[in-house]
């Protein structure tokens, strides 16, 4: 089948996303293209104002409805969302995504949800794959390593809130703890506007060394991946605007147990009590952080239950629940 796949952001072919610090959105399209090659099928990838004209047998959107303007008109069309639903709502959005009458591709139900209610379709929750190195888990460990915790998403989505909680509860608890912090706007592209406004908790961060806190550069993957399979537990508060969280699917691929709250969909990725903890309060995601770092029988109980649990569908079998799409 020829797939035509458009996206008006740059793109990172798959072979490269090891190379640089790159955004969960943009690591899936890469790797979905090179899943659907690797079935077999003829891939042509539009970017940014690229166009294309030829007929295919799906012609695949992400993000914008808009994008469908300058893909192929024949063909299956599917629009795959990662951002809360809630911007279809504006006619420039909504107009052209009910001129094309796609099929709409969620990352699960939290994403569904945000859709508005009142759109004549009905969604497909096709969840995200990891990306190598996570995708080939990790080996269990035979001790607990140190009290380190990490934080790996956009600072701007409760890193504020975390550092609060740090250096009120977390750190007076576990006087060895260390935070690190592999957060910066360089994962989103360099966009000087999330640099603007990052740039105040960053240098807060910064200046909580007596604290334990360590702020780092992002990390390509595969270098992350080895920091996290020697941290003691990811801590995110989670965000409304998470729609998937690669990040927490990623840590938890490699055994790291995870501490969230139930904001956006980053309860989806944790079994609560099992992988890590689902905190409904401030005190509550304290307590979970303090146990986790200080007690070795309940890390490596929830250590060994993520590994068990694995990295899940691989982005084979994401591209052929795409596939059925165009059946």
């Amino acid at each position: 089948m020829r797939i035509v796949m458009g996206t008006e952001g740059p793109y990172t072919a798959a072979e490269a996303i090891g190379d640089r610090p790159l955004g969960g959105a943009e690591t899936a399209f890469a790797l979905l293209a090179e899943a659907f090659e690797r079935r077999g099928h003829a891939v042509e990838v539009c970017a940014g104002s690229d166009a294309s004209a030829a007929p295919a047998g799906m012609v695949l959107a992400t993000r914008l409805p808009r994008v469908f303007r300058r893909l192929p008109r024949r063909g299956r069309r599917v629009l795959w969302l990662h951002n809360p639903g809630g911007y279809l709502r504006k006619p420039r959005h909504l107009l052209p995504l009910l001129a094309a009458r796609p099929r709409v591709v969620t990352l699960g139900p939290s994403h569904s949800a945000s859709l508005p209610r009142w759109l004549p379709f009905r969604p497909a929750e096709i969840p995200l794959a990891v990306a190598p190195p996570f995708s080939a888990g990790a080996p269990k460990r035979a001790t607990a390593p140190p009290p380190v915790a990490v934080f790996t998403s956009n600072p701007l989505r409760g890193l504020d809130w975390l550092l609060d909680l740090w250096t009120a509860r977390i750190r007076p608890a576990v006087p060895s703890a260390e935070l690190h912090l592999y957060t910066g706007a360089v994962t989103y592209g360099g966009d000087p506007r999330l640099q603007a406004r990052a740039a105040p908790v960053l240098a807060r961060a910064a200046a909580l060394a007596e604290a334990g806190v360590r702020l780092r550069d992002p990390l390509p993957r595969p270098a992350l991946a080895a920091w996290l399979r020697d941290a003691r537990a990811m801590l995110y508060r989670g965000d409304p605007g998470e729609t998937f969280c690669l990040a927490l699917a990623e840590a938890q691929a490699v055994g790291l147990p995870c501490v969230v709250t139930p904001l956006g969909a980053v309860a989806e990725r944790v079994a609560d009590g099992e992988t890590g903890a689902v905190a409904r309060s401030d005190g509550a995601f304290a307590d979970a952080a303090i146990r986790l770092l200080s007690d070795d029988a309940a890390w490596s109980a929830m250590h060994a239950a993520a590994l068990a649990r694995g990295p899940g569908p691989d982005w084979g079998a994401v591209a052929a629940r795409f596939e059925a799409l165009a059946a």
